[in-house]
C-alpha cells in the first residue's frame, strides 16, 4: 500500500480545502439535527484516528476498495490532516469520539497503543482507545493500556485476518471483560468476507466470556439477524450503526426490514457509529439514514447520545 506520499501536493491540497469548504454548511446541518432532539451533542464510537502514515496506508487501502465491493468506489470524504479532522467533528458537536486504530500484523499493536496514549493526552475529547492482535505478550500490553486509561479497544478480525478465539487471547479478553472495558469489534463479512469473519467466531468468545462488553461495528454486516440474536442472548453485546441504512451500504447490504422491531427493541443497546472520516459521503447523511427508519426521537436520542454517554460515563 502506498503513503501520503504517492498522491501529488496539488490533490493533496485540493481535497483539503475541498473539506474545510464543507465545514459551516454541514456543521450547521449536523447541530440542528441533535438539538432537534434536545441532545447536548453526540457521541460516536466509531471513528478513526492513528498515526498520520497509517491512516493514509488505510486511505490507500479504500481507495482500491471497488475490487471488493464489485466496482462501487469508496472516496475517502474527509481526507484532511488530523487537526482539521479533529476541529471538523468538534463543529460537528460530537462530544466524545474514539481512535479506532488496529493492527493487520504481529508487532503493530503495542506500537498503536503508544500512539494512543499520548493521542488521549492531547486530545480530552477522545476515548482512550488501545488496540491488540493474537501473539505473545498480548496480555502484558493489554494490561498496560488498562491501566494507561484505555477506555475502549477496537478489534478488527477481517484486517488482521486472525481468529478472535485464538488462545493468546483468552487472557485478554477476560481481562477486559473483569475491567468492563468496552470492545468495538469488526467481525462481520462487510465489505467482503474473511477466513474468520461471521458470527460463529465471536460466538465462540462470548461463550467463554459472557461478560464481555463487545460493540459489534456496522450492525454485523451483512450478518445483521445472526448479530441481533448476539444481542439479544447476551446482555453486554451492544451493536453500533456505522455505516448501516446508507445509501452506499443499502446498495451492497441492505438491512432487512423486517428485522427493524428488534432493533427497536435492543435500542438501549445500539450506539451511534460513523467510520469518521473514511466515509464516502457527508457525516449528516448517517444521522438523516438512522432518522428515516421511523423507530421515533427516543430511539434517536438513546442512540446518537444516551447509551454512549451511558457505556462511557459521561456526565
Amino acid at each position: 500500500m502506498s503513503d501520503h506520499s504517492d498522491v501529488s501536493a496539488e490533490t493533496w491540497q485540493g481535497e483539503r480545502a475541498a473539506a474545510s469548504a464543507a465545514v459551516p454548511g454541514e456543521a450547521a446541518e449536523v447541530r440542528a439535527f441533535w438539538r432537534s432532539l434536545g441532545l447536548p451533542g453526540l457521541v460516536d464510537v466509531h471513528t478513526h484516528f492513528m498515526p498520520e502514515r497509517v491512516l493514509r496506508k488505510v486511505w490507500d487501502y479504500f481507495d482500491r476498495v471497488g475490487e471488493l465491493t464489485g466496482g462501487v468506489e469508496w472516496p475517502i470524504t474527509y481526507r484532511a490532516d488530523e487537526d482539521e479532522r479533529l476541529a471538523l467533528i468538534r463543529e460537528f458537536g460530537v462530544r466524545a469520539f474514539t481512535a479506532m486504530l488496529y493492527p493487520h500484523k504481529a508487532g503493530m499493536a503495542e506500537w498503536l497503543n503508544s500512539w494512543a496514549v499520548d493521542f488521549a493526552r492531547r486530545t480530552p475529547d477522545c476515548l482512550h482507545t488501545s488496540t491488540l492482535f493474537p501473539e505473545p505478550g498480548v496480555d502484558r500490553y493489554v494490561r498496560e493500556a488498562v491501566e494507561a486509561g484505555a477506555r475502549v479497544f477496537k478489534a478488527h478480525v477481517q484486517v488482521g485476518a486472525y481468529d478472535p478465539r485464538d488462545e493468546l487471547l483468552d487472557p485478554a479478553w477476560g481481562m477486559l471483560a473483569e475491567a468492563g472495558i468496552p470492545v468495538v469489534i469488526h467481525c462481520g463479512s462487510g465489505p467482503s468476507p474473511g477466513k474468520y469473519t461471521g458470527p460463529g467466531p465471536v460466538a465462540g468468545v462470548l461463550a467463554r466470556h459472557p461478560r464481555l462488553r463487545l460493540v459489534v461495528a456496522h450492525l454485523g454486516m451483512p450478518e445483521y439477524e445472526d448479530f441481533l440474536t448476539l444481542a439479544e442472548r447476551y446482555d453486554e453485546v451492544r451493536l453500533d450503526t456505522t455505516m448501516a441504512f446508507t445509501d452506499f451500504s443499502e446498495r451492497l447490504a441492505p438491512f432487512p426490514a423486517g428485522l427493524l422491531p428488534r432493533l427497536a427493541d435492543l435500542g438501549d443497546r445500539v450506539l451511534l457509529g460513523t467510520d469518521f472520516p473514511n466515509i464516502p459521503y457527508p457525516y449528516v447523511h448517517q444521522l438523516r439514514a438512522l432518522e428515516r427508519l421511523g423507530l421515533g426521537d427516543d430511539w434517536l436520542r438513546a442512540v446518537c447520545h444516551g447509551n454512549g454517554a451511558r457505556l462511557f460515563g459521561l456526565g
